[in-house]
């Protein structure tokens, strides 16, 4: 596999916050049209060298590059990592209006540009204009997130249940949900570290239903090299717990991180994510702080916990990259690229 890669030099909230916020796109504009200059002559140079691709794959938040790869491209076949919907995002993160309809365009843009769109769920599959097009390729997670799993160790009686969340308190998350959760399982009696990580407009939210919790740790900010670590250290990563609309169609990143990393994921009861790990994770209905409470305080009993871990554990293979990517090689072999 070639690369040509230009980076924006921007982070994925930056660009998402551009894409909510239209009077950003100059600094956008100006920063992509100077990394597609370098794109263009990249791409030729790879064309001389080593000839047309059969396949352009265009990675994740790439609504603007898939058409410069349609343009510069237009015989090979074109592959949109499609993970986002713009209009759909924007919406959950409260907009409205005229800004929202065009970045709905934009989607419908990008997606048309292709001949493949990925997509992380089949619910995101049905949202396309033409689902024919779409491919589901679950996300899975990275070697490092395995990598980081330790042996399996059994808590020591008596030591607290270890648990970590992680993101950027969109509503999507439901971190208010998980703060009156964890204030409720504490009240009940059961023994529980906490580490919150990240920073987002539900924050101020979240602390305040955490009040008062004695053993909580809060962090801005991980490297995400040293992420996974982290959250290995800890016995049960949380998942998503909103119902929005968006919230009932994916499968977060930190889910299928989670279980990469050798924890118990708790994660809400939505219909793709019982589809694809089910059997594997721990289901509670969305938007209930009292059932994911009643659950922290029964994965607080040890037995509780031991046999969460084999139901996870069972499920780390199904997640690697081989086994994720393979939906998207059926694809490109049905198609005819070798």
């Amino acid at each position: 596999m070639l690369e040509v890669n230009r980076p924006l030099g921007l982070s994925t909230a930056e660009r998402v916050r551009m894409l909510q916020q239209p009077w950003r796109l100059p600094v956008l504009l100006l920063r992509l049209l100077g990394c597609w200059a370098e794109l263009v002559v990249g791409a030729r140079r790879t064309v001389r060298t080593h000839g047309r691709p059969e396949v352009v794959l265009v990675g994740y938040m790439g609504h603007f590059d898939v058409v410069l790869a349609r343009v510069l491209f237009p015989r090979s076949t074109v592959v949109l990592d499609h993970l986002v919907f713009a209009g759909d995002t924007a919406t959950d993160r409260g907009a409205a209006g005229l800004k929202v309809r065009m970045l709905h365009l934009l989607d419908r843009l990008a997606t048309r540009c292709a001949d493949l769109v990925l997509t992380d769920t089949d619910e995101h599959r049905r949202m396309l204009r033409r689902p024919g097009r779409g491919v589901v390729v679950p996300v899975g997670a990275p070697q490092a997130w395995f990598d980081a799993a330790p042996a399996p160790v059994a808590r020591h009686a008596g030591g607290s249940l270890r648990v970590v969340f992680f993101g950027l308190y969109t509503p999507l998350q439901g971190a208010p949900v998980i703060g009156a959760a964890l204030a409720a399982a504490v009240a009940a009696g059961a023994p529980i570290q906490v580490t919150m990580v990240g920073t987002g407009q539900d924050l101020p939210a979240t602390r305040r239903a955490m009040e008062g919790l004695g053993d909580v740790t809060w962090l801005e900010w991980v490297e995400p090299a040293d992420l996974p670590a982290l959250v290995a250290s800890h016995d049960v990563c949380l998942g998503i717990f909103s119902s929005t609309p968006k919230g009932l169609r994916v499968v977060p990143n930190k889910v299928y991180q989670g279980l990469a990393a050798g924890c118990v994921v708790v994660t809400s009861d939505t219909r793709p994510q019982r589809d694809l790990l089910g059997e594997h994770v721990e289901l509670v209905p969305p938007a209930d702080p009292d059932a994911l409470a009643a659950r922290l305080v029964r994965l607080a009993e040890s037995s509780d916990l031991a046999a969460a871990r084999e139901r996870a554990t069972a499920g780390r293979a199904s997640i690697t990259p081989e086994v994720v990517v393979e939906p998207l090689l059926f694809a490109l072999r049905t198609g005819g690229a070798r």
